[in-house]
């Protein structure tokens, strides 16, 4: 007996000297090369797969950005043990990610109105970006941070942090113009910001923002149908119309029907207006309740780019009725991939994906897919679309005991659509992690949606709480080890190879 004791004690202090002897060391759980693609460095946490958590907290708690090993799906880190790791010197009740891992970056919008940049080299909060008043019903950061754009609907508010002159070697000069817009509810920027976009709520013009050249400030000050200007003594930008009302044949019809969004090309060539039409509160009455797309030429919405004449010349070359909805789009540049509702019979409205080849421009197949407003499309591994959706507990598919969960995912290869997770409302067939409201059959709203490239997996902000699913089947991973604590409000992929997997 007193020799097994001795081996067993031998064999101890051998694996905890081992351990002392690997950890003195270095020793790394799994292996990390100096510098990863594209040359970026090695992060603090040591991980390199990471998806960080926009959440919000009760306010005396406050908020932060949680990031999580999207390589195993979990919170903790593996190199500390008993750690989790969040982004430094951020504390407040986090709302939404823009997502740069191309610039090593992304910026979050908070509830105390600031937008602030997120260092993901250094996974650290960089400083205030841009400090708004009032909630934000949009905003948009351009990735050399060369303008960030904010619309505050309560207030009629379009705020623009640009150049304050358009001379070529002075435009690092900075400024801050507002121009009041009542209703302006969304702000719409291609990546190099070279178009700008307003939406109005309950409206069927859109506008964009013209820059002035410097000759124009004094000769030409501002086309004649121009909203609004700014600065208003010498002006150097002004909010000039896109939609106008249109004649066909004795009928005027405006161009656009109840624009939501507008989506550009992958080729930067084109912008795809999204018109929701009756979903966005369209009558036949006044002529907007048609859903569709209108497909524009860029160059014409162009910031620089002055109307030749005071006789508006629309730039909208085609239109492409969606009766399925519009209001989220995405394209692989060979088709366009619609998803919005259409009204029903029974006054409830349906989800549905409508599938555009751009080479005929027509509907090839339409698909039902979750209900509720459609603002997320992503694609992913598996050959697989991704599609999210929020408030979907109050549309056709509640009403009629379907699956009305928020999430959809379109099999392109199959050409098949299923809402996941895969739920029979009422039945045996339930949601597998349900969230603190341990409702069984539903997760509630999608506000957050991103690809994990390459390891067949999609992570998102579902009903307040992280899940993620398998690109391959559907299927949902366990979430007991990625959840968070508090409201999980967004996901960004950090280590993306691309912008575009978010």
């Amino acid at each position: 007996m007193k020799s097994v004791s001795v081996a067993r004690s031998a064999a101890a202090l051998l694996c905890a000297t081992v351990v002392v002897l690997l950890t003195g060391c270095g020793y790394r759980p799994y292996k990390t090369t100096e510098n990863q693609f594209a040359g970026r460095p090695v992060p603090p946490s040591k991980l390199t797969q990471r998806v960080m958590v926009a959440i919000s907290q009760a306010s005396l708690l406050g908020g932060g950005l949680e990031v999580l090993d999207a390589k195993r799906d979990i919170r903790s880190n593996v190199y500390v043990a008993n750690s989790t790791t969040m982004i430094s010197a951020y504390s407040s009740n986090a709302k939404s990610i823009i997502n740069y891992p191309e610039q090593m970056r992304g910026y979050v919008y908070s509830s105390d109105g600031a937008i602030n940049t997120i260092n993901y080299s250094t996974e650290a909060a960089a400083g205030t970006t841009a400090a708004t008043t009032g909630a934000l019903s949009s905003y948009f950061v351009s990735q050399d941070v060369y303008s960030v754009l904010t619309a505050v609907e309560s207030s009629g508010l379009f705020v623009m942090n640009a150049p304050s002159t358009s001379s070529a070697t002075t435009s690092s000069v900075m400024a801050t113009y507002s121009f009041p817009i009542p209703s302006v509810y969304k702000v719409v920027a291609n990546p190099s910001h070279s178009v700008i976009l307003l939406m109005l709520r309950n409206s069927n013009m859109v506008y964009r923002v013209l820059q002035l050249n410097s000759d124009q400030s004094g000769n030409q000050p501002a086309p004649a149908n121009s909203l609004t200007c700014m600065p208003v003594n010498n002006p150097v930008y002004c909010i000039v119309p896109v939609g106008a009302t249109q004649t066909n044949g004795t009928v005027s019809e405006p161009s656009f029907h109840r624009p939501y969004d507008a989506y550009f090309s992958p080729d930067g060539s084109q912008v795809y207006f999204l018109n929701c039409g009756r979903e966005c509160g369209g009558t036949s009455a006044t002529g907007d309740d048609v859903a569709g797309v209108s497909f524009a030429n860029l160059n014409t919405l162009r910031i620089d780019y002055y109307p030749p004449s005071s006789t508006y010349v629309s730039p909208v070359t085609s239109f492409t009725a969606v009766p399925g909805g519009a209001t989220a789009a995405i394209s692989d540049g060979n088709t366009l991939y619609v998803a919005g509702q259409s009204l029903q019979t029974d006054g409830l409205f349906g989800g549905n994906l409508s599938v555009i080849p751009l080479s005929t421009k027509t509907i090839s197949a339409t698909y039902s897919i979750s209900d509720g407003t459609h603002t997320k499309m992503l694609f992913a591994d598996n050959n697989t679309l991704w599609i999210g959706s929020s408030n979907c507990a109050s549309g056709e598919r509640q009403a009629h005991n379907q699956n009305y969960n928020c999430l959809t995912r379109y099999d392109i290869t199959n050409r098949a659509a299923a809402i996941v997770p895969n739920v029979t409302p009422g039945g045996a067939t339930t949601v597998p992690y349900p969230n603190e409201n341990l409702d069984k059959y539903y997760y509630g709203s999608l506000t957050g949606l991103c690809w994990v490239e390459n390891l067949n997996k999609v992570y998102t902000a579902y009903g307040g709480q992280v899940h993620a699913f398998n690109t391959a089947d559907g299927s949902e991973i366990d979430n007991t080890n990625i959840t968070v604590q508090g409201t999980a409000t967004d996901v960004a992929y950090m280590d993306a190879s691309t912008n575009v997997a978010n």
